[in-house]
Formats: C-alpha cells, sequence, structure tokens
C-alpha cells in the first residue's frame, strides 16, 4: 500500500467529505474562505492550544464544533483533519491525527528532518489513512497550464531551469515573524516547496544536489503589529543558492533570499530544446504564461486555463479522491521528497559538498482544463 494511498484507494462513504481544522492561526482565514464555498466538503469543527481564538474563528465562518485540538480528533464527522499548527508542530498534530484514524492535510513543510517524515508516513499507511501537504498551488490555473504545454511539447525537450525568490524578508508586514527566521523555515523550507515542488511535477525527482548559504545579520526586528520593535534571533541562513540535478539529468539553479533589498518573486524559466517557457509565480494559482521560441527575442503570453480556487484546492482534490477511490495529487510522499530535497540542500551548506537525495516521488497527472471546485460532485 503507498503512504498516500490509505485505504488502498477503495472508494470510502458518500456525499461531502467532513474536514477539521487544528490551528486558528492567520493562515487558517485563507483555508475557511475557500473550503466554505466548496460543495464537496463540509467544515464541521475547528480547534487550537488557544481554544479561544478557535471559538473566534468559529463564529466568524459559523462551524459548530470548536474548542481544543480534542474538539477536532474526537469528532466522527471529521474524516480530514487540515494540520495549521506552526512547523515545530506539524508531525506531532499529524501523528495524533493519524493515531485517531483520520486522514491528514498539513500546511508545509511535511516535517523538519527526515526521521520524523518517515515515522509520519509509516505510521499513516499502517493506519490505512492518507497524507496530503501543501503546497498545493501546483494545482492551481497558471501551473497546471504551463505543465500542459510542456507535456505538448511546446518547448521541445525540457533540459533546464532557474527559479529566483528575493526579499528584504518578511519581519516587515509579518506580526510575529521569528519562527519564520528559526529552525524549519528561513527562504529555504518556508519559500522553497513552492518553486521546488514547481520542479519535480516538471523534472521528476531531484537526485543530487550543491548549494551555498549565509546570513547578513545575527538579529532582525519586527516592523509592524502588537511587537513591533521587538528583536529576535537569526538561527537559519537567509540567503540560499542552490544547485539541482533531476533523475532524468536535467539541472536547475534556485536561489532563495530574505537578504535583498530588491524584491522578486516569481521567476521560473524553463529552457527547452525548442523554446523557454517563464512559469507564473509558484506561490499563487494563477498568472499568465511566457513563451520565447528558439532564434527570437520575443515573447508570446499565453493565458492560464482552469481553476484559480486558493489555499484548500488540495484538501478538496484529496476529499473527492477519496470517495472516487483513486490517488490524490498533493501526496505525503511528493511532500516528504521536496522535505528530503531541501534537508540535503541544508547539508550541502554545512559540508560543502554534494548531497545525494534518496527519496523519489512520482509526478501525478495534471487536472483536466474543466476542474471545478465550486461543482456539487458527491453525491449525498
Amino acid at each position: 500500500m503507498s503512504h498516500a494511498a490509505g485505504t488502498a484507494f477503495g472508494p470510502l462513504g458518500s456525499g461531502p467529505v467532513g474536514v477539521g481544522i487544528i490551528g486558528a492561526g492567520v493562515i487558517s482565514k485563507q483555508y475557511l474562505d475557500n473550503l466554505t464555498s466548496f460543495p464537496d466538503v463540509r467544515v464541521v469543527a475547528i480547534g487550537d492550544l488557544f481554544e479561544d481564538a478557535a471559538a473566534a474563528r468559529a463564529a466568524e465562518y459559523g462551524i459548530a464544533n470548536h474548542g481544543g485540538v480534542d474538539a477536532v480528533l474526537g469528532n466522527p464527522d471529521v474524516e480530514i483533519v487540515i494540520n495549521l499548527t506552526i512547523p515545530a508542530a506539524h508531525v506531532e498534530v499529524a501523528t495524533q491525527a493519524v493515531n485517531a484514524g483520520k486522514h491528514v492535510w498539513s500546511e508545509k513543510p511535511f516535517s523538519l528532518d527526515r526521521e520524523s517524515g518517515r515515522g509520519l508516513l509509516k505510521a499513516a499507511d499502517a493506519a490505512g489513512v492518507r497524507l496530503g501537504c501543501a503546497p498545493d498551488t501546483f494545482l492551481g490555473a497558471g501551473l497546471q497550464t504551463a505543465r500542459r504545454m510542456i507535456e505538448r511539447g511546446d518547448i521541445g525537450t525540457p533540459l533546464t531551469a532557474l527559479t529566483l525568490m528575493q526579499s528584504p524578508g518578511p519581519e516587515s508586514w509579518h506580526p510575529n515573524p521569528a519562527f519564520l527566521f528559526q529552525d524549519g523555515a528561513g527562504p529555504l523550507f518556508d519559500i522553497g516547496p513552492y518553486y521546488l515542488t514547481t520542479l519535480v511535477q516538471t523534472f521528476g525527482s531531484v537526485r543530487r544536489v550543491a548549494a551555498f548559504g549565509s546570513k547578513s545579520r545575527e538579529t532582525r526586528v519586527i516592523g509592524s503589529g502588537p511587537k513591533a520593535g521587538e528583536e529576535f534571533a537569526v538561527t537559519v541562513p537567509t540567503h540560499v543558492s542552490s544547485i539541482l540535478e533531476f533523475e532524468g539529468g536535467e539541472s536547475g539553479q534556485s536561489i532563495f533570499s530574505f537578504d535583498s533589498p530588491f524584491k522578486r518573486a516569481g521567476f521560473v524559466e524553463i529552457t527547452g530544446s525548442d523554446a523557454t517557457i517563464a512559469l507564473p509565480d509558484p506561490n499563487n494559482f494563477d498568472g499568465d504564461i511566457r513563451i520565447c521560441a528558439l532564434g527570437s527575442d520575443d515573447w508570446t503570453t499565453v493565458p492560464s486555463i482552469g481553476s484559480t480556487a486558493s489555499r484548500g484546492a488540495g484538501v478538496l482534490e484529496m476529499a473527492r479522491a477519496i470517495r472516487e477511490g483513486r490517488p490524490h495529487r498533493a501526496q505525503g510522499e511528493l511532500a516528504f521528497h521536496i522535505l528530503d530535497t531541501m534537508a540535503s540542500i541544508s547539508e550541502s551548506i554545512d559540508t560543502r559538498a554534494f548531497v545525494d537525495v534518496e527519496s523519489s516521488a512520482a509526478k501525478v497527472p495534471a487536472l483536466p482544463e474543466d476542474w471545478d471546485p465550486t461543482a456539487a460532485t458527491l453525491s449525498a
């Protein structure tokens, strides 16, 4: 049985899939805005260590059941637990949900280290439940359209990739940014999954990496919100330059930086034998594609086709897959491979040597162009 397979992909139940959220922080609002508009899922519970936060979100979205973590894990109507806790708690909370017999969707990263990630995969396999994980942006219209173009040969044979994400860092706008500069975050673990997932879905699994990392300063200052002016420690590299070798021999270069006064996000170019394609921001679900043919200096813009539903789309796709008895797309193995790749990049920074990536993740099928999150496809 696949670690992501859960019930060996046999259909489970009927009607809309009940979901419960653990973690009522900032990101929960984006999920709830969407999940409460998808007819194929029902948000039946929300829990948080701070029960007042769960109560406030429940009141905002009309969720009947709220409280601590047990309000979700102990609810028999919850089939998928959506794990929106801080990165350091992802595996602990996901394991609790697995042990309660629930499928789990986690925010990225999947885990902070390989050992705990492998343990979670094994636990889910043994329990017969599925694991899904962000990012689900690769299911959006922008990246799906680009993928279809690549797969039908619009750029010839894909050969190389270049991705760039540069910014001064999130401390100027995030009200509680310290965790974004500590273990499990930094630009590599916080932003890297969007870009690396996109590349893996294009080229296949990463086989080897080399990287260099640096920090521009040891502390930073919160720039907004109630904690404005507070200083916090920076414990991870805030600039990462990496080289990736994929299973087919293709290569990529990626920069992830919180040290640049100049902001440049969403830069993803894939060069093929016949053309170069510029993808939309992998942190978004929409955006146009540009393509430049061999021998030309002119770029042609191609509009994206498909769903632009944002965070929560992966949960919905997973829910429908459970009902239909098929593999879902944002699988646990994919998220673990991205984690393994980032851990290998971190090791390369420390050792200044190439590091092999042992895990693999299969490319999943592209979504149909007419995939519609707002459609009711699951009969009661």
